[in-house]
């Protein structure tokens, strides 16, 4: 070999021999020095057992728990340590016959396996724990009794909010994201459940136990030298208001529709009502599986969240956002009057207006109290039209820009899953819906919140929250804050998010006019005594496809306001299904959680209405026939409207 090449030579020579070196060296600290895995490896008597840790808390913005931890058993098996036990003593404890309890020991070997732990009868009631417990000596090794932590709701209330905790299930093994999840864990499934799964779920422990000859635990091995410590998970800390989500959910009894209240200063949502509701506890504990069948089932589909999935013509609701867009761009003053005799009778076709008396579209404040449909169609036009958008397509892009700088027909970016994106037609669509061939009447509709848009509640209460603001939001969200938490995942909620170039002054004209609507317009069931409220009425015609023909349906009821006018605290969307004019049902339920909400008490003048709103029933006689939801309702479960009548005017 050539001189040359022997350092080359000697440095690989150099690189293998360190190489084995370096694994010598560690093999020998890991057989001879570290007596750790030794320990384990030659200890064939020791069980390792999963402590599972505590879930997180969730708390409401003033420190009431809205959810709790409570202890269940689940009875575990491990298939081949299955040998002579009594088989029928413990199908009668378990109340499952022979037939059931081999069908079971298969499922757990195919689910996981012939040594490793199954579960064979979850979330055992406290009368079978307790026989079970008392006779458990006798089905060991095969059975043991393992602790599960199962969720609890004190209030009864905010069950689309919370969402639920389940068992994982094998599909869900699949997915990456649970990786670190094994057969038999819990997790959350929906709602804050599941948003803040990896904040609540904490850090498993692993104990490892000493067994003796006959398979029973002894104590801890090597005194817990090899344990570690499960790790509870972190509390969270909401912008919800039980007190004031419990009045929701009463006020929407046998009612379908949803409330939305947020906090225009900060974002945080404090109360979000889908009615019906229902109970939370259904789905805990053993009957869970069976109650969302129920649930899943029903005819007034209580699952669906219709705060952020139901998607509705916002009607005149939608009115102070037309107003916004033609005096941003300059189209109109605050004085604008438009010539209204009760009709527009532009387009081919006659829209009338429901409140026409003399001068009540003289201006835009006049315009907007007394929800003039002439006056806002035709701005509508106006502000596509306009010259300097260079035709009609380009005006009609720019205003939906502007309704997607509003919030609309986007997701907003809650922090519970599930949520609707609504729409807002754009050029595109328009396009598309109409084949190239359109104008500003094709659509007109549009200005008065009808046609081609849909909002969801939790939009138009974002969409207060931006007037409320004169310009400007935060992401609508439910965390506040998280116990111990050092990370930024909640830094987006805590970013303004402003509407470019709209002028404070016109905000103030639409204001003013929002004012005058529950001063002396439409709006007035919602007064409160002391309290400027701003807000609009809304009637959205509802049609369906029934027998194969479009029949006009009874309308839905829209309101949206805010309050005070000056320094809002409160901003408040509120739907109610197939029950008219907004101001007789939505209209009231929204100055109801208005006043609790700003003055912590409802004044007594107000018991009639509070009485009415709880008894009156807007839902179809033929869906609440077909119903099973009278016993599952959460927060009206079992109380008359006057146990409810004396919770909140003591008499």
């Amino acid at each position: 070999m050539s001189i040359y090449n022997q350092p080359r030579r000697r440095v690989i020579q150099f690189i293998f021999i360190g190489l084995v070196l370096l694994i010598v060296s560690r093999l020998f600290v890991l057989q001879i020095m570290e007596k750790k895995y030794a320990k384990l490896a030659d200890a064939n008597s020791v069980l390792r057992k999963v402590v599972y840790p505590s879930r997180g808390i969730i708390f409401d913005r003033k420190g009431r728990s809205v959810l709790r931890n409570d202890v269940m058993y689940d009875l575990m098996v491990t298939p081949s340590n299955v040998k002579k036990i009594d088989t029928a003593y413990l199908c009668r404890i378990l109340g499952i016959d022979i037939p059931e309890f081999k069908k079971r020991i298969v499922a757990a070997i195919v689910k996981n396996g012939r040594v490793r732990q199954s579960v064979f009868a979850p979330l055992l009631l406290p009368d079978v724990y307790g026989q079970l417990q008392e006779s458990m000596f006798q089905f060991q090794p095969g059975f043991e009794l393992m602790p599960r932590q199962i969720r609890s709701y004190p209030y009864n209330g905010a069950a689309n909010i919370l969402g639920y905790i389940g068992e994982i299930s094998p599909q869900m093994q699949l997915n990456p994201v649970y990786k670190d999840y094994n057969m038999g864990d819990y997790l959350g499934m929906t709602g804050l459940e599941k948003t803040y799964e990896q904040v609540l779920m904490g850090q498993r422990g692993i104990q490892y136990l000493v067994k003796d000859n006959l398979n029973r635990t002894q104590g801890a091995y090597e005194k817990g030298e090899f344990d570690t410590a499960a790790i509870a998970g972190k509390n969270l800390r909401l912008s919800l208001d039980i007190d004031l989500q419990v009045l929701g959910e009463r006020l929407m009894h046998n009612k379908i529709g949803s409330i939305v209240a947020i906090d225009p200063q900060t974002g945080g949502i404090l109360a979000m009502v889908s009615g019906p509701s229902f109970d939370p506890n259904l789905l805990t504990g053993s009957y869970r599986a069976r109650n969302f069948s129920k649930l899943f089932s029903d005819t007034t589909k209580p699952l669906f969240n219709r705060a952020i999935q139901g998607t509705y013509a916002p009607g005149s609701s939608m009115k102070p956002l037309t107003a916004l867009v033609a005096l941003d761009e300059g189209i109109i003053t605050p004085d604008y009057g438009y010539p209204c005799h009760g009709a527009y009778l532009s387009c081919g076709r006659r829209i009338a207006c429901e409140h026409a008396e003399a001068g009540h579209a003289a201006n835009l404040r006049l315009a907007i109290s007394h929800s003039c449909n002439s006056y806002f169609v035709n701005l509508y036009r106006m502000e596509v039209d306009a010259k300097k958008w260079g035709g009609v397509e380009k005006g009609h892009q720019k205003w939906y820009e502007y309704m997607t700088s509003f919030g609309l027909g986007h997701r907003l970016g809650i922090d519970i899953p599930g949520e609707y994106a609504g729409y807002a037609i754009d050029t595109a669509g328009m396009n598309k819906r109409y084949r190239g061939q359109w104008n500003s009447c094709s659509e007109l509709y549009v200005g008065m919140g009808q046609g081609a848009v849909a909002v969801t509640p939790l939009q138009m209460a974002n969409a207060m929250c931006i007037i409320a603001n004169k310009g400007y939001y935060y992401l609508p969200h439910f965390v506040n804050s998280i116990d111990n938490d050092n990370t930024n995942v909640l830094q987006k909620f805590k970013d303004r998010h402003t509407v470019a170039h709209v002028k404070d002054t016109a905000y103030s004209s639409v204001i003013l006019g929002m004012a005058d609507v529950v001063e002396s317009g439409t709006g007035k069931n919602a007064r409160i005594d002391g309290v400027v409220v701003c807000g609009k009425t809304g009637t959205a015609e509802n049609n369906a496809i029934v027998n194969g023909q479009l029949k006009k349906m009874k309308s839905h009821a829209f309101f949206v306001a805010f309050a005070p006018k000056d320094n809002p605290k409160i901003a408040v969307a509120v739907v109610v299904e197939n029950s008219g004019y907004g101001g007789t049902f939505a209209a009231p339920i929204a100055g109801l959680i208005m006043e609790k909400y700003l003055n912590d008490t409802i004044s007594i003048k107000k018991k009639p209405v509070v009485q009415k709103m709880l008894e009156t029933v807007t839902m179809d006689p033929v869906v609440i026939a077909k119903s099973k939801l009278d016993s599952l309702n959460g927060a009206t479960a079992h109380l008359s409207t006057e146990q409810i009548l004396r919770e909140y005017f003591r008499y």
